[in-house]
């Protein structure tokens, strides 16, 4: 192959685009060997999300915490609405009245006012407070009661359907890969989606209802589905590990550059639509009902999903299986062979870079064969003549 040939073969990786790389699935990121990289990542991630939680805390809904939800029929809203009902409901003196919340229903031109949980006699002042600002009559004005202990079921129900999904995600991931190690690190990679989540909730505000809890559970079985994809990935390079010439650290960082590509892929395919959703929300109904609160924990748990199951779970587990012993001496015994192999090289260019004399080797005197004299005899013209012995001296 001729210099300039070389000289292509050795580009053509830098002259390549992401997106061919995409395309080809051609990636060799070192995904085992910077996980201290991405711990750091997430663990700042998990600790902004955290102070989310215990600084602003969740606005939990009115399904949770119980209360009165008002519904007063509105001819026109404007962005002085919301500030104008809450005046309202502060005028009329009930105490602990500050966690009261006005939004608006532009699609049912209504005004929504949750409140704390109140008595007969505190709903109908409200009530009629709210009809006298909406130029209604009062029984034009919706109400509906939510005491707390419909509120503490709830909160019950949903506890109950989290752990009973974490623990049968765990038994079947360990049964099916027969692997706790790959339970523990699944687990692991929920627990941060999970936190993730409520605490980007805490955050933005958004309300926590029913279908947040929806959501949520929804987008933790498709962070276990990512992790099973990488696992399943994992234990096929890892198979007779003890037989090759790669770590499980090395196997399985291939593992997830085979299947980085599909993940990358079901990951976008998963965000539009769900980004489509959180929009239409947001947008077209002002962030009430079940849409804006499903759309982002939806949008939050799939990306985070997806960057658990690759740069949480599986280093985490090979953090784990290399500790084992048969893995220890899996990869002493490698680094054995490479330095064998090493000094082998290193003695072969020491011979091949060693002088070569051109001069023959000197032999030593008592070897060298001195050649007799041959004696010659005269003759008549003056020249020396061999002498032959006669016929019967050789028969001798």
């Amino acid at each position: 192959m001729s210099a300039t040939s070389d000289q292509a073969v050795a580009t053509k990786p830098v002259h390549e685009s992401f997106a061919h790389r995409l395309y080809t699935s051609d990636f060799d990121i070192d995904f085992v060997g910077k996980r201290k990289l991405w711990f750091a990542i997430s663990s700042v991630l998990v600790v902004v999300c955290l102070a989310g939680l215990l600084l602003r805390g969740l606005n939990l809904g009115i399904e949770f915490k119980g209360g009165v939800q008002f519904k007063v029929p509105v001819t026109a809203i404007t962005d002085a609405t919301i500030r104008d009902y809450a005046q309202v409901v502060g005028d009329v003196g009930l105490p602990d009245m500050n966690a009261t919340t006005v939004t608006t229903l532009n699609k049912e031109s209504m005004v929504a006012v949750e409140t704390r949980t109140l008595s007969t006699d505190e709903t109908t002042a409200v009530r009629d407070a709210l009809a006298a600002a909406a130029g209604v009559e009062p029984t034009k004005v919706g109400f509906t009661l939510v005491g707390p202990s419909w509120g503490g079921q709830i909160t019950q129900k949903a506890v109950q359907a989290l752990v009973v999904f974490l623990v049968l995600v765990a038994l079947m991931i360990g049964l099916y890969f027969r692997n706790w190690k790959m339970s523990v690190a699944a687990l692991t990679g929920l627990a941060h989606d999970l936190i993730v989540t409520v605490g980007i909730y805490a955050i933005v505000g958004f309300a926590v209802t029913p279908a947040t809890v929806t959501g949520v559970l929804t987008i933790l079985g498709y962070s276990l589905y990512d992790n099973v994809v990488v696992f399943d990935k994992v234990r096929e390079n890892t198979a007779d590990i003890e037989r090759t010439d790669q770590t499980y650290s090395q196997a399985a960082d291939k593992a997830i550059n085979q299947v980085f590509v599909r993940s990358i892929n079901t990951t976008i395919i998963a965000v539009l639509p769900v980004a489509a959703i959180l929009f239409a929300g947001v947008t077209y109904l002002g962030g009430q009902g079940p849409l804006p609160d499903l759309g982002l924990a939806m949008l939050v748990g799939i990306i985070t999903g997806a960057w658990s199951s690759i740069f949480i779970a599986t280093p985490l587990l090979c953090i784990m299986k290399e500790a084992e012993p048969g893995m220890k001496a899996h990869r002493e015994a490698l680094a054995k062979r490479a330095a064998r192999s090493q000094a082998r090289i290193q003695t072969t260019v020491v011979a091949a870079e060693a002088p070569v004399s051109l001069a023959s080797p000197a032999v030593p005197s008592s070897l060298l064969i001195t050649a007799a004299p041959v004696p010659t005899r005269s003759t008549d013209a003056g020249r020396p003549q061999p002498v032959r012995s006669s016929r019967g001296q050789r028969k001798k």
